[in-house]
């Protein structure tokens, strides 16, 4: 039984891109088991279809036994065949409603690619489960992209659905992301990172969001 979760940002992990999956299945089990987890994004990078469903299939069962939602992207057949939670689609806008009308709501459908806020606008009217703020593979500098803290910031305050921002490599990076009001910060380089330790990252993180919640509670 998984605990309630905390009424705070939380975390959604965004798996690296690699080749040993043998290591990134361990790396993923040991940031599950780091703490509070919202949810998995898994994305294709340049995989192969085949080589995609392996590895959806391996990763998961285990991840969703922990109570984390398991996000495909860039492979909605993989998702279904995979029993994922969700799509993610970081494409056309019809590549999206299409997603959306054939999968929604059996199967939450997230939207990426929203690079200003016209076409954070144009992908909302879809109703999409949530909104991503950020690129796959570009939180290599430390701290989170000022447009995407911008954009997280301004959507949080505006719309009801809610977002997830991309943070930085740097762990503290999360609490940036968390002053925007988003629901969501997305990590994976401050997790995945060669010299991480996946486990530690992940408990250091929900540290800080916790903290984060306590310092705007605290009266002054």
């Amino acid at each position: 039984m998984t605990q309630k979760p905390p009424n705070r940002c939380r975390l959604v992990l965004i798996a690296p891109q690699s080749r040993d999956l043998d290591t990134l299945a361990a790396q993923i089990e040991q940031a599950c088991a780091g703490g509070d987890v919202a949810s998995l994004i898994l994305p294709q990078f340049d995989m192969l279809e085949a080589e995609f469903q392996d590895l959806a299939e391996r990763i998961v069962p285990p991840v969703q036994e922990r109570g984390i939602a398991v996000v495909i992207a860039g492979a909605p057949r993989i998702a279904a065949r995979s029993k994922a939670d969700g799509i993610h689609v970081d494409g056309p806008h019809a590549d999206l409603a299409d997603a959306i009308s054939r999968y929604q709501p059996t199967m939450m459908v997230g939207a990426g690619g929203a690079r200003d806020r016209d076409r954070a606008l144009e992908l909302g009217e879809l109703r999409p489960d949530y909104l991503f703020f950020g690129r796959f593979g570009y939180d290599s500098k430390p701290e989170p992209h000022p447009r995407n803290l911008a954009l997280g910031r301004w959507w949080s305050e505006m719309i009801e659905i809610p977002c997830i921002v991309l943070a930085g490599s740097r762990i503290g990076s999360v609490v940036e992301v968390a002053q925007t009001g988003a629901e969501f910060v997305a990590a994976s380089a401050a997790v995945f990172a060669e010299d991480a330790d996946p486990q530690a990252a992940v408990a250091e993180i929900n540290r800080l969001l916790d903290e984060t919640v306590s310092a705007r509670e605290t009266p002054r």
